[in-house]
C-alpha cells in the first residue's frame, strides 16, 4: 500500500528564520506522524495567491507569518471571527471540497502566555501593526478593562483603538516614549527586536523600579532582546515570545493533524534550537 505524504508549512517573507519547522516536525516525532511533513517557503504578499493555488490535496495546513497576514484574506474560503477581527489571518486549514479556512492562533498563544499573569484591570501594548491587534483580542479574554497602545505614531494605533472598544474595553493611544508613564502591570510588546532598541532604556531613566510589571515580548530571536534586558534590569518579568510561538504553533497542529499537540515537546525543540 503506498503511503500518502501529508505536507504542512510556514510561508513568509524572510522565512529563513522560522522556528515552526522545528516546532511542528517536533510534535510529529512525539506523536508517531511518520507521514507528515513540514516546510518553509519564502512567499511575498504579490505571490501568496499564486503559491496556495498550486498546492494539491497532500496540503493540509499553512502557517503564516508576515507579510502575509492580511492579504491572506484573499485566499481564504471562510474567516474565522477571531482573524475578522483581528484583521490578521496567520493560520489556513484545508477543507474537503479543496478551499481554506482560515484563522488566527496568535491570539491562542498571547493568551496562553499570559493567563498565569496578575493585573489590576489595565494593560498596555506596543505597537499598532496586525500582532497588535491580535494582543487587544488576547487581553480581553484575560479580563483587560482598560487599555493603551502606545505607538511611534499613535496615529497608527487607530484600529487597535478601535477594536478594543468593541469588545468592551475602553481604550487611547499615547506615542510610544510614553509607555512607562503611568506604569501597568502587564505589558505587551510587538515590537520587533530591533525597535525596542532605546523604548527599554526609559525604564533607567525614570530613575524607579519596575518590580510587578510583567512584560511579554513577542520577538524570540536574538534573546533576550533589548527591551527584555531592560525590564529585568528595572526589576520586572519578562516572558518570551517563545512562548507565544509554541502555543501558536501547537494550536495550528491540532487544527492540521487532528491530533492534540506534544505541548512540552515542541517548547523543548523550541529551546533547544535557541540555546
Amino acid at each position: 500500500m503506498t503511503t500518502v505524504v501529508q505536507h504542512a508549512g510556514v510561508l513568509g517573507s524572510p522565512i529563513a528564520h522560522s522556528l515552526s519547522p522545528i516546532l511542528h516536525s517536533a510534535g510529529y516525532a512525539a506523536c508517531g506522524l511518520r507521514d507528515w511533513r513540514y516546510g518553509r517557503r519564502e512567499v511575498t504578499a504579490g505571490e501568496l495567491a499564486f503559491v496556495v493555488g498550486t498546492l494539491d490535496d497532500s496540503w493540509r495546513g499553512l502557517s503564516l507569518t508576515m507579510p502575509l497576514k492580511e492579504v491572506a484574506f484573499e485566499v481564504a474560503t471562510t474567516v474565522s471571527e477571531v482573524a475578522r477581527s483581528a484583521g490578521a489571518i496567520n493560520t489556513l486549514v484545508r477543507r474537503a471540497d479543496g478551499g481554506w479556512d482560515a484563522t488566527n492562533t496568535d491570539v491562542t498563544g498571547l493568551v496562553a502566555s499570559i493567563a498565569h499573569v496578575e493585573h489590576d484591570g489595565r494593560a498596555r501594548v506596543l505597537g499598532s501593526g496586525a500582532t497588535a491587534r491580535s494582543a487587544v483580542l488576547a487581553l480581553a479574554e484575560v479580563g483587560v478593562e482598560h487599555l493603551t497602545i502606545a505607538a511611534r505614531n499613535p496615529a497608527t494605533a487607530r484600529d487597535a483603538v478601535a477594536l478594543a472598544e468593541a469588545v468592551g474595553m475602553s481604550a487611547s493611544a499615547i506615542p510610544l516614549e510614553s509607555w512607562i508613564e503611568d506604569p501597568v502591570r502587564l505589558v505587551i510588546s510587538t515590537l520587533p527586536g530591533t525597535a525596542s532598541v532605546g523604548v527599554g532604556g526609559l525604564l533607567s531613566e525614570a530613575g524607579r523600579d519596575f518590580v510587578g510589571m510583567t512584560v511579554l515580548d513577542v520577538v524570540y530571536a536574538d534573546w533576550p532582546t533589548p527591551l527584555a534586558r531592560d525590564v529585568r534590569r528595572a526589576g520586572g518579568e519578562v516572558i518570551s515570545g517563545l512562548d507565544m510561538l509554541v502555543h501558536q504553533a501547537a494550536a495550528q497542529f491540532e487544527l492540521f493533524t487532528g491530533v492534540a499537540a506534544p505541548v512540552d515537546a515542541m517548547m523543548a525543540a523550541g529551546r533547544a534550537a535557541l540555546c
